[in-house]
């Protein structure tokens, strides 16, 4: 059971009055249902989307597909969470303004749509937005005859100018900050007339399985995409084919309250988890039983146990960043000091996600250190207080775990949750009672 007060404020975390037994279902899948969305909207002939996730970033996906001239319509689904969507492909065309909103697939994944329509495309977002990085995907497009001005920012706003279709063909990148580059081109790229052959030339590269599910994606509508070596990507030109797509439920979105498990010394189910995926939600049983877990997939359905102290970590997340801050939460609990490393792209996500949690928990009274690539956590008491959320759903989640175990805990912006997971409230306080 738990306590939840709301006020114009901000809002409490509900505080944990015992081990949780609960059984929690989720909505689809952000990543897939952006990445079909895209594929459905350049497809030979009409889509449907069963079960997406209907939420800010997949709305304001829709939104930008529906400016640039393709169909997106609700139709009526089986599914607990909202409506399909029926995807019909038409002529893209400008003029066109797309709200990106503060979401990275909108702002990563259109630009390359809006250079294969006719007409000029307006790219601008919510004001955090701005100082997220664009110029890859801007030095992209005009590396590939595309012309694009952003006033020499590298950043939104920009206008890309479309000509109808782009020429493609040889193309190297640095996706260092976000392997949402990578997948933005190669969504598009059986559109263009010479295909594209990308290679990746920097150092390293986040959250590899994005990029697998994009490839996934591809294929499974027809598209023949080949990694001849690490960081190059060939797509041949090639039609995308029509396909009726089931959207898997979001296994990044269940990492806060599979980590509830560990924090109460409970248990957490999350009901339809696929027994295959390229969702990076996948590694959390393996990530999670380094602080102690035990896990468990029964037909389809992964139980999490907690009960003993929560372990001390040593983690390289390169594979997954967008999984750090609950991670990041439950070290802040464990029995000593841990480091999570590979994390430093997420100082360009919706916030700057490391030093938002240095901030956060030394409000409370805990201790973080900023690492060049991620962050040392040292446990210590905490106590309740603010929790600012930077309008970024993963900081705002954090938040709420925390508060499963410190009283007094008040996240000020807990409706940014609804980027990714408009019902987390209700889940969550669901999941506590």
């Amino acid at each position: 059971m738990s306590d939840a007060q709301y006020s114009s404020d901000g809002w409490a975390a509900p505080v944990a009055r015992g081990p949780l037994r609960a059984v929690v279902d989720l909505p689809g899948s952000k990543s897939l249902t952006n990445r079909e969305l895209v594929l459905a909207a350049l497809a030979d002939g009409p889509s449907r989307l069963r079960a997406p996730l209907r939420a800010r970033d997949t709305e304001l996906m829709a939104a930008a597909l529906r400016v640039l001239g393709a169909g997106v319509e609700d139709s009526p689904g089986e599914g607990g969470f909202g409506p399909d969507w029926l995807v019909t492909p038409r002529a893209l065309h400008g003029p066109a303004a797309i709200d990106t909103g503060l979401a990275g697939t909108v702002m990563r994944f259109v630009p390359p749509l809006a250079a294969l329509a006719d007409g000029e495309t307006r790219f601008d977002g919510d004001e955090a937005a701005r100082a997220r990085p664009m110029s890859v995907t801007i030095d992209a497009l005009r590396a590939l005859g595309v012309e694009v001005d952003d006033g020499g920012t590298g950043r939104l706003p920009f206008v890309v100018h479309g000509t109808g279709s782009v020429a493609g063909g040889e193309l190297e990148i640095d996706a260092s900050a976000s392997s949402q580059f990578v997948s933005g081109l190669l969504l598009a790229a059986p559109q263009f007339l010479g295909g594209l052959r990308l290679r990746h030339t920097g150092d390293r590269l986040p959250s590899l399985p994005h990029i697998e599910m994009t490839i996934a994606t591809l294929r499974a509508r027809g598209v023949e995409v080949s990694s001849p070596e690490r960081g190059l990507w060939v797509v041949p030109p090639s039609p995308i084919r029509a396909l009726d797509v089931d959207i898997e439920p979001d296994l990044s979105n269940a990492a806060p309250f599979l980590a509830a498990a560990l924090v109460t010394g409970g248990s957490v189910t999350i009901g339809g988890w696929p027994t295959t995926t390229t969702q990076v939600g996948a590694e959390l049983p393996r990530l999670l039983a380094a602080f102690g877990a035990r896990s468990e997939l029964d037909d389809g359905r992964l139980t999490v146990q907690g009960g003993g102290p929560i372990a001390a970590v040593d983690l390289d997340l390169t594979i997954g960043g967008e999984l750090a801050p609950t991670l990041v939460g439950l070290a802040a609990l464990a029995d000593g000091p841990s480091r999570i490393t590979g994390i430093g792209h997420l100082r360009g996500h919706e916030t700057d996600r490391l030093a938002a949690l240095v901030a956060d928990l030394g409000a409370i009274g805990g201790r973080a250190v900023e690492l060049d690539d991620g962050l040392e956590i040292h446990p210590a008491p905490m106590h309740g207080g603010r929790w600012a959320a930077y309008a970024d759903h993963r900081i705002a989640t954090t938040g709420a775990l925390l508060g499963l175990a410190i009283p007094g805990i008040e996240v000020d912006d807990i409706a940014s949750t609804t980027k990714t997971l408009p019902e987390f409230r209700q889940l969550w306080e669901r999941m506590l009672a």
